[in-house]
C-alpha cells in the first residue's frame, strides 16, 4: 500500500536529522525507526490512490444512476397526477 521507496526516504531523514551519538548506533536505528514508521502506517485507516479512483467512479456511476431514477419517478409522479385529474 506504501511505497517502500518513499518510506525508506522517510526514515532516512530521520536518521540523518537525529543527533550524532544516536546515529552512530548504526544500523539499529535506522531499522527501528524503520520499523516504527511502518508499524504506525499501518495503523492508518487509509486506502490506495487506485483503490480510491475505483471507488470515486463506482460513486459517480451510482450518482448518475439515482439521478436517472429521481427522473423517471418524478415523469411518473407527473402523468398519475395528470391521470388524476382526468379522472375528476
Amino acid at each position: 500500500m506504501f511505497d517502500p521507496k518513499k518510506l525508506e526516504q522517510v526514515a532516512k531523514q530521520i536518521h540523518e536529522a537525529m543527533p550524532k551519538p544516536v546515529k552512530d548506533l548504526g544500523q539499529d536505528v535506522e531499522q527501528k525507526v524503520r520499523q516504527v514508521i511502518q508499524g504506525q502506517l499501518s495503523k492508518l485507516d487509509v486506502v490506495s490512490r487506485e483503490e480510491f479512483d475505483v471507488q470515486t467512479q463506482v460513486l459517480l456511476r451510482t450518482r448518475q444512476k439515482l439521478t436517472a431514477l429521481e427522473q423517471k419517478l418524478e415523469e411518473l409522479e407527473q402523468k398519475l397526477s395528470a391521470k388524476e385529474n382526468e379522472e375528476q
